[in-house]
């Protein structure tokens, strides 16, 4: 359990400038036999981040991967039940990241995002490769390392320990602020 969090070790983003961008949180993916998160708890913990999100008006973006050159994609292979909500972008991707040949940079930058918010399913994979071609792109990068897990524990800490260090800030998802600048 994570300790509450006072205002000073919050991180304060800009609601008008900040998306949630989750990854792969399909039926499917989220059943896994995942570490150090269970599957159901990185989807609880996604959706209190997206509906924080969506309270504030600050876009969620939801990620999810089809299989290219099959007729029928595999069972579960939607997002999560109850995840989307009326507003959110739904991305579907062919590739292990989010933003190649999908339209994902374009819809962000018409809505003025500069800061994203990671979390889904695998840390390190689909969220990293997502995170990567963001950071390329120019996009300032905060990582909610309880709101994302992998296939091993070893997996999931050398992205948030070594390579998501190195790329942006890992936090909590109890120290994401949504605060308008004024």
């Amino acid at each position: 359990m994570t300790p509450p969090q006072t205002p000073e070790t919050r991180l304060a983003l800009d609601p008008a400038r900040t998306a949630l961008v989750l990854v792969d949180l399909m039926d499917r993916i989220v059943a896994l036999p995942l570490e150090p998160y269970k599957g159901t708890e990185v989807l609880s913990v996604a959706e209190e981040l997206a509906a924080a999100f969506r309270s504030a008006g600050a876009p969620v973006v939801l990620i999810r991967v089809e299989r290219p050159g099959i007729t029928e994609q595999p069972s579960g292979s939607g997002l999560a039940a109850g995840l989307a909500k009326d507003g959110d972008l739904k991305i579907v991707k062919q590739t292990l990241g989010g933003f190649q040949g999908t339209g994902l940079d374009e819809r962000l930058r018409q809505r003025g995002v500069d800061t994203l918010v990671f979390g889904g399913i695998a840390t390190n994979l689909g969220v990293e490769s997502t995170a990567r071609a963001a950071g390329d792109l120019g996009y300032r990068l905060v990582f909610a390392e309880d709101a994302m897990s992998a296939l091993t524990e070893a997996e999931h800490q050398a992205s948030v320990k070594l390579d998501f260090p190195r790329l942006g800030s890992v936090v909590t998802a109890a120290e994401v602020s949504l605060t308008p600048s004024g």
